[in-house]
């Protein structure tokens, strides 16, 4: 809360409370002498359903708590208009996500570094994964790390088709991989979770909860950013609007968004940085020209097999589940414990469409439940599905603003599957997919292909299909482009190009999008730009095989 003695000037103001700004404030806030200000345009993390594991599918659904957007029509996806959620809330995406652990692979953040930006080799990042980490399950690997705020554990009791899905995999000669945030993330096996004793760890629990209740830390939430103040060149704060009254906050030292791969270049081209002939064609007038902003909009598409069955041994909601459902609700009630502390996609693949690759292109995800085909956020009913996605996707968009109006959401065009190469991989994960499914381990439990049904077998079928029912797995990247080039947003450092007092630490800044979920990848990115902003020497580069 703000009284009459609010003081709208600080040494550092963060637009953005999701992951990364929940991140950089903790960070940044350290220091007691440094006064941080954390703008949310949401409000505080209270809804229910982000704290408890399984309620993620009503969690990603809350339109309290969410933006609201979708993709314009795609083109390659029958002109369909596909959701693309996003936190409006305090712990932004973190705080309605699957709360998957998995950084991506080495050799995405090796290219980072190859692409000319120094220090950003896996390397280089594994120190800045490590500090944020407390890992229950791997508290002597040189991978990971132990008391970091962010608590990451094993699910501590896995639904029993878990074990099938994982058998099904032996059978067909795919390698177990115990930790997929080891040194070879490649095979199938059980994943790991940022829970903490039966709840959800976002990053506004785990780094912003006791760093709000220091005196040198300003939270405003319900407070949207509408444009970055900018004069001869420099980034001197950020207009906010809160109840509808607006009002600047003043920053001394300097301006940092962590607004995310669509909020973070909206606010850049709604305060004059971007492509300036699409700016003045809003009547925006133009602070720095850059077309880069807003382009390599870069998102992991997926599609799945879908099975139904009668027998209730997955997550469903049904009559003769009834008795098992109330008592999993009394576990948790009483114990924090049980079906309802864990976040359903609990075992895993990454494998290689083609043996030639040199790191899985291909995310299998088995989830132990029927999957809506409405936006019910419990499953009805009882089955089971594997969902591919494509992880090195080569199809890009852009996203670009649909008014100078702030309040306007912009237009959000991932470009799924415009490279016809996108199609392969989906198609051969399709067809992996069903070989598991249909593996000795799943017989017991007689189920039905439901989607996209036994009767489609050839490529033009199961394209079809693809364009039909593709859908995103909830990870835009890269329209803040981080590069050497003069054309890209922002430098290994995180500057923006063309305005001084001004950084971007979020998903906007991946060069290219990392191999699998992305929120860990922010976690570290606002960890070293923590350290960059203040000036603080980088830890040493790991050195691979040791602690």
């Amino acid at each position: 809360m703000r009284d009459s003695s609010f003081d709208n000037r600080f040494d550092y103001v963060i637009v953005g409370a999701g992951t990364a700004g929940c991140v950089l404030a903790d960070r940044l806030s350290e220091d007691p002498a440094i006064r941080v200000c954390l703008i949310e345009a949401g409000p505080r993390d209270t809804n229910p359903f982000i704290h408890i594991p399984v309620a993620v599918g009503a969690a990603i659904n809350a339109r309290s708590i969410g933006w609201g957007y979708s993709t314009t029509a795609q083109r390659q996806l029958d002109g369909r208009v596909v959701p693309v959620p996003r936190g409006r809330v305090l712990g932004g995406c973190s705080s309605i996500n699957g709360m998957v652990y998995f950084r991506g692979h080495a050799k995405d953040f090796d290219e980072w570094a190859e692409a000319g930006n120094p220090g950003w080799s896996f390397a280089d990042v594994l120190p800045y994964f490590r500090r944020s980490e407390n890992n229950e399950n791997w508290p002597n690997s040189p991978y990971h790390g132990v008391g970091g705020p962010m608590n990451v554990t094993d699910i501590k009791r896995r639904n029993p088709l878990i074990p099938c899905f994982l058998a099904a995999a032996d059978s067909l000669g795919y390698r177990r991989c115990d930790d997929f945030n080891g040194p070879d993330p490649e095979g199938f096996g059980p994943r790991q979770a940022t829970i903490r004793h039966g709840r959800r760890v976002s990053m506004a629990t785990s780094f912003l909860k006791e760093a709000q209740n220091r005196p040198n830390l300003t939270v405003i939430t319900n407070a949207l950013a509408t444009r970055i103040a900018i004069e001869n060149g420099r980034a001197g704060g950020v207009e906010i609007e809160v109840g509808g009254a607006r009002q600047m906050i003043a920053a001394r030292r300097e301006l940092v968004l962590a607004a995310g791969a669509i909020g973070s270049p909206a606010l850049l081209m709604l305060s004059g940085i971007g492509d300036g002939a699409a700016l003045q064609r809003h009547g925006i007038s133009v602070n720095y020209h850059n077309s880069a902003v807003g382009a390599d909009l870069a998102d992991h598409i997926a599609a799945s097999v879908q099975m139904r069955c009668k027998n209730i041994t997955s997550y469903g909601i049904s009559w003769r589940a009834l008795p098992r459902g109330i008592a999993n609700v009394c576990e948790y009630a009483l114990f924090r414990t049980g079906p309802l502390a864990s976040n359903v996609f609990e075992g895993v693949g990454f494998v290689r469409s083609d043996p030639a690759l040199d790191r899985p292109d291909l995310h299998i995800v088995f989830q132990p439940a029927r999957r809506n085909q409405s936006s019910f956020p419990l499953p009805l009913g009882h089955g089971y599905a594997i969902n591919i996605a494509l992880t090195r996707p080569r199809s890009k968009g852009r996203l670009s603003l649909a008014s100078p109006d702030p309040h306007v959401a912009p237009l959000i065009d991932p470009n799924y599957l415009s490279v016809d190469d996108d199609f392969y991989p989906l198609l051969r994960g399709l067809a992996l997919a069903r070989r598991i499914l249909a593996a000795d381990s799943f017989k017991p439990f007689d189920a039905h292909e439901f989607l996209p049904g036994a009767s489609v077998l050839d490529e033009a079928g199961l394209r079809a299909y693809i364009r039909q029912y593709g859908s995103t797995v909830h990870h835009p990247v890269g329209t803040c482009k981080m590069g050497a080039d003069p054309s890209s947003v922002v430098d290994s450092a995180l500057r923006v190009r063309g305005v001084s007092g001004l950084r971007i630490a979020d998903a906007s800044i991946f060069p290219n999008i990392v191999s699998g979920n992305t929120n860990a990848a922010v976690v570290m990115v606002a960890e070293k730009a923590a350290d960059l902003i203040l000036g603080r020497p980088a830890p040493p580069p790991a050195i691979l095989g040791q602690p």
